[in-house]
């Protein structure tokens, strides 16, 4: 017979590998030291959720792909845009995962950069595109022809094309984060201040010209601008006040999902339609049951000098792996225990 005293000394050897296994690992450290960044440092990261590669913006440097969780890296090309991502979310990989697109909004550089290979060639729209938050395509149209964005700094500034990025029109000030779900419709938040002080998601069926009120939520977040919703699977999901909340119909129609405390940035879609992560204030939460409970990860590193409006959160579902930073500070990854 086993005594208590094994028993516990097993419980704590396999406690300790629990433990060991959960520990964020910085994969970044070599490649930050070789490249001369700009201010900032590291500004972005993606994961292809297809295929487990993982990808890192560095200021003025541009993209690095690592096919390996982070233990080599590669300069995806010599020819990028030039500046910086800053809004977590705002550089997008073809969230369809029907094509090799990515679209990046660059807050301080080159205007909105389309790239149909993956990074390898980019293509860049008006000027007068540069220095935004963020933006959204239409993701179904090879010609993404209405995009919206929202000017850094300018008030909540709105800006929209509907000919593929070529000119851009001013649709007003007080937005901040939004989508776009085809060639005519998409949905925008306002922004809570004096002059709205009840703010409500806003959608258009026109392209933009006009827009109505299609749910009374206020988005989560430092900025409302940050809180990017995300698109999974046929619907778009929204961090707002008072919790996660889901629409099946172009934003026509809001179903909320679940209760997220102190949420700022997501949610990351996991292995299936029920698991998702969410950044919060104190760190990633986890939920595989829909949205109806969530559960803590790992405590974010103490170098990441806690959680702030431009941290980003990842997830590598092949491989079952965590990626969160802040600008500037590491890319640190966690492998969970198996």
């Amino acid at each position: 017979m086993i005594s208590r005293t094994v028993i516990a000394g097993l419980l704590t050897v396999t406690m300790s590998a629990v433990v060991a296994a959960q520990d964020w690992a910085p994969v970044t450290v070599d490649l930050l030291k070789s490249e001369k960044t700009g201010f900032g440092g590291l500004c972005g990261v993606l994961v292809d959720h297809q295929t487990g590669t993982l990808w890192a913006n560095l200021s003025d440097r541009g993209m690095f792909q690592s096919a390996d969780q982070g233990q080599t890296w590669k300069r995806v090309s010599e020819t990028q845009p030039k500046g910086r991502t800053e809004t977590p979310g705002c550089w997008l990989l073809d969230p369809t995962g029907k094509s090799n697109r990515m679209v990046t909004a660059l807050v301080y550089g080159s205007p909105i950069s389309v790239s149909a290979d993956s990074g390898a060639t980019w293509t860049m729209m008006d000027p007068k595109s540069g220095h935004v938050d963020w933006c959204a395509v239409d993701w179904t149209d090879p010609d993404l022809r209405f995009v919206l964005a929202l000017k850094h700094e300018a008030n909540g500034l709105l800006l929209a094309s509907n000919d593929g990025g070529k000119s851009f029109t001013e649709v007003g000030k007080g937005y901040g984060a939004g989508w776009v779900f085809d060639n005519s419709t998409a949905v925008v938040s306002q922004v809570k201040s004096k002059e709205q002080p009840k703010p409500q998601l806003m959608r258009t069926t026109d392209g933009g010209r006009t827009f109505q009120d299609c749910g009374g939520y206020s988005p989560v977040g430092v900025n409302s601008a940050q809180a990017l919703p995300k698109w999974h699977d046929g619907g778009l999901y929204w961090l707002v006040d008072g919790g996660l909340i889901l629409s099946k119909d172009k934003g026509a129609t809001w179903s909320k999902i679940g209760e997220v405390k102190d949420a700022l940035y997501g949610p990351i879609f996991g292995r299936n339609a029920t698991h998702l992560f969410v950044l919060t204030k104190s760190g990633p939460v986890e939920t595989t049951d829909g949205g109806a409970t969530w559960m803590p990860l790992s405590t974010p590193p103490k170098e990441m000098k806690g959680i702030g409006g431009l941290s980003w959160l990842e997830y590598d579902p092949k491989h079952d792996t965590v990626y969160l930073m802040k600008m500037g500070s590491e890319l640190y990854r966690l492998t969970r225990a198996k």
